[in-house]
């Protein structure tokens, strides 16, 4: 077992040094795990059900992928995340811009649900005022990072929280509220330290005119907020989620025809392929979305999946299981979860591979499924982020234009696990 695992780490290590695609060592360690059950004296036709099992484990998730990739390119073309970000952005003031800067990425990661979409959109915008303000990047990066993972975690259409309840068999809802719930305390000490941080850094006070960039494109109208309203309303009201995801893009369509001008083919190729700007300003900050930018996640959630279908038959896992279970009782079931999920992230170097890894090594550490969905949401959802060679953290940072150090400062992923930890801990005692 210890020999399979290591030949996965090793490819997992040589994709991350040279800078290959994940996808590369994903595909390897699957044909690395199926020898190892094909060893075990399983048949190609039980190995082949394996996968399968766990690829259906993620079905729904699947289908929410579409769902997710057609309704961030829509709001992109309606003019909605734009919109958003021209009003968020009127509220910086330079003695307050790492505050400013965590809590806008907060609220654009919790509308959109995306860690890296964020990190393109509103991270890129703080990097680049930053910048003008002589603001040091590696602060304001930490800032990003912190808020696109805190959005990542609790948005009601965030890939994560979405897997995680359909891992754990819980509703989402009920997650979010949860989640919200073990974060105050983090969040509030967090916001502190940006704010303190922020006071006594020096910079220059400069502005951007973001409504200038944006709206030789767009037509920038409070109308253009409808479809994320949608989402915050019928959110707040526990409709299912793809059925709010679906509303949202049917709301979105009639703005971008009427406020945008938009024609039915330019949505249909923007559904699928994402929207692209012609202006390079806008580009870098606006192009994505559509069914297609899924298809890597999609992919990734999709070997994953068959992982975890051949680790519960083959019993590669049940070592380090008992392992944990064991330590579970010494530091708490939270304690070997976050344990675990290091583990698992360091060794996955990406977030969906890291979950799902932590929920196959501790679902027996707690039998409270609702409990144990927000021990692996306060774990190894954020704890993925920290693992300087994993794409979780390197990659929205490096899309924002912050140098991979900003981990350091990126607050609230390194409080929320310490406080649970705190927690579980002293109530242990």
């Amino acid at each position: 077992m210890s020999f399979t695992i290591l030949l996965f780490c090793i490819c997992l290590l040589v994709c991350v040094f040279f800078g290959y695609s994940i996808l590369y060592a994903l595909t390897i360690g699957l044909f690395i795990f199926l020898v190892y059950g094909k060893n075990k004296g399983f048949s190609a036709k039980e190995l082949a059900v394996m996968c399968l099992d766990g690829i259906r484990t993620a079905r729904n998730i699947l289908i929410t992928f579409i769902l997710i990739g057609i309704l961030t390119a829509l709001w992109r073309n309606a003019g909605t995340i734009p919109a958003i970000i021209c009003y968020a952005a009127s509220l910086f003031q330079p003695s307050l811009f790492l505050l400013m800067a965590f809590l806008l990425n907060c609220a654009v990661s919790f509308l959109t649900g995306t860690a890296f979409g964020t990190a393109a959109t509103m991270g890129v915008i703080c990097t680049t005022m930053a910048a003008a303000m002589n603001i040091p990047i590696l602060l304001v990066g930490g800032a990003v990072l912190s808020g696109v993972f805190f959005g990542d975690r609790c948005s009601p259409v965030s890939t994560s929280a979405l897997l995680v309840a359909e891992l754990t068999k819980t509703d989402i809802f009920s997650n979010i509220r949860r989640m919200f719930r073990t974060a105050v305390i983090p969040f509030t000490i967090t916001c502190l330290l940006y704010l303190i941080i922020g006071i006594f850094t020096s910079h220059e006070d400069t502005t951007i005119d973001l409504y200038q960039l944006f709206g030789q494109e767009f037509q920038l109208s409070p109308i253009a907020l409808i479809p994320a309203a949608v989402i915050l309303f019928l959110a707040a009201a526990r409709v299912n989620v793809r059925l709010t995801m679906l509303a949202s893009i049917l709301t979105a369509i009639p703005v971008c025809c009427s406020l945008q001008g938009a024609s039915p083919s330019q949505l249909v190729n923007v559904s699928v392929f994402g929207y692209h700007s012609q202006r390079e300003a806008v580009a870098a900050m606006i192009n994505g979305g559509g069914i297609t930018s899924m298809l890597r996640v999609t992919a990734i959630v999709c070997l994953s999946s068959a992982y975890s279908g051949i680790f519960k038959k083959t019993g590669l896992l049940n070592q380090l299981q008992e392992s944990i279970q064991r330590l579970s009782h010494r530091i708490t079931a939270y304690g070997a979860t976050l344990l675990a999920s290091m583990l698992a992230a360091a060794v996955a170097c990406n977030q969906t591979l890291a979950v799902m890894l932590t929920d196959q090594l501790c679902e027996s550490t707690n039998p409270d499924s609702e409990n144990f969905a927000i021990d692996l949401e306060d774990s190894a959802v954020v704890v993925a982020a920290l693992i300087p060679w994993s794409i979780a953290g390197g990659a929205p940072l490096s899309s924002a234009g912050a140098p991979l150090p900003s981990i350091f400062f990126a607050f609230f992923l390194y409080l929320l696990p310490l406080w649970r930890l705190s927690l579980a801990l002293f109530r242990k005692h």
